[in-house]
């Protein structure tokens, strides 16, 4: 965006009940000063983070009381993942971890404004429609200020030799469609990630036949209960590898990954329960290795092993037809669909331990011609 698009607040937006609260309530700074630099003193550029009470809580007290919680607003699932990884043998190390958290892992937030108002600051902010708020965010220029290098591309079809999702395809479904306002503003306390959050989005809420006991699909019906709906039902996603952060000699933190690809892989599901019943779901690989924030504290993820690298995922890339379901055999059998030791580095074999998928485990050829 150009700078003026960034800052540049329509009139309009004084037409509006946002428009009518004083600039200083929310932002700060001394509209009583005739000296545009003094006066801009104390200005808070995004006064909805970290603490939303006061700009967006007099008015919208219940959705911020749950949404300064929220997954979007803290990344909690994110930061415990880490920690756990770490151990917690050696406070200073804990603290120097943390640090490096703070400074590449969790700067993607997103904030009340961050939302309704702007782009992230990840995107380098700018006003989204000249300070007036947008209800419904845009699945383009919102959600796709942190999302687009993976899931938005992956729904929409950037990706070479991979369709867009048939929801967006077929139905121009967008984020919002699945995603809405009661999941973005619940409050995530005590939820471990995302898949146990329980105002998620679930196929079965627009698809309840495809999981009923008396399903007339042959198919579902056998696989029920055991596959998750994207093993038969998602395109390859993109996987990350060996993620290294530090800081350049200007002290601007940096990212590096060995390599980025487009991967489907079936794995054992790592985290069953009763909404997650599987044996069978997607994976896909995690840009972590043991020596991610070696630049902080060498050695500093003791506990490694203690979680996957290749983790349950929630692909965007869904068909009804697919490379592995197009006949039964497209799958039984076909042991490169599915998770195995020659897909792992040697440093990663004890953490997947239970998520590769052993040679007696894939399932075997069939005579489809019996059926």
């Amino acid at each position: 965006m150009e700078l003026y698009e960034k800052i540049y607040v329509k009139p309009a937006f004084l037409e509006t009940d946002h428009g009518e609260i004083a600039c200083e309530h929310c932002h700060g700074g001394d509209p009583e000063d005739d000296d545009w630099q003094t006066a801009h003193k104390g200005v808070v550029r995004d006064p909805t983070y970290p603490d939303p009470a006061t700009a967006c809580g007099e008015c919208h007290e219940n959705i911020v009381a749950s949404a300064v919680s929220s997954l979007h607003f803290t990344l909690r699932p994110m930061k415990q993942t880490i920690e756990q990884r770490t151990g917690n043998e050696d406070p200073a190390v804990l603290i120097t971890i943390d640090a490096a958290i703070n400074k590449h892992c969790l700067t993607c937030h997103a904030s009340c404004g961050q939302c309704h108002v702007s782009r992230s600051d990840y995107a380098d902010g700018g006003l989204l429609a000249a300070h007036r708020f947008i209800k419904t965010p845009s699945m383009d220029t919102t959600c796709a200020s942190c999302h687009g290098g993976r899931v938005h591309s992956e729904y929409t079809g950037v990706e070479d030799d991979y369709e867009a999702d048939v929801h967006c395809a077929d139905e121009d479904m967008t984020c919002m469609d699945c995603h809405t306002a009661s999941e973005m503003h619940a409050s995530a306390e005590g939820v471990k990630n995302r898949f146990d959050l329980p105002e998620r989005p679930a196929c079965q809420t627009c698809h309840p036949e495809a999981v009923a006991e008396n399903t007339a699909v042959r198919s579902h019906a056998i696989h029920r209960g055991r596959v998750a709906c994207q093993v038969c039902h998602a395109q390859a996603g993109k996987s990350c590898f060996s993620c290294h952060v530090g800081t350049d000699k200007k002290g601007l933190p940096y990212y590096k990954c060995k390599e980025t690809k487009m991967v489907f892989k079936i794995g054992l599901n790592p985290d069953k329960c009763t909404d997650r019943p599987y044996d069978y779901v997607v994976v896909r690989h995690a840009p972590v290795d043991p020596h991610t924030f070696d630049a902080y504290a060498k050695n500093g993820l003791k506990r490694f092993d203690s979680l996957p690298t290749w983790k349950l995922d929630s692909p965007h890339s869904i068909q009804r037809i697919t490379r592995q379901n197009r006949t039964c055999n497209s799958c039984h059998g076909n042991a490169g669909l599915f998770l195995s030791k020659n897909d792992l580095a040697p440093w990663e074999f004890t953490a997947n331990a239970g998520v590769v998928v052993p040679e007696s485990r894939i399932p075997g050829l069939i005579n489809e011609g019996a059926e």
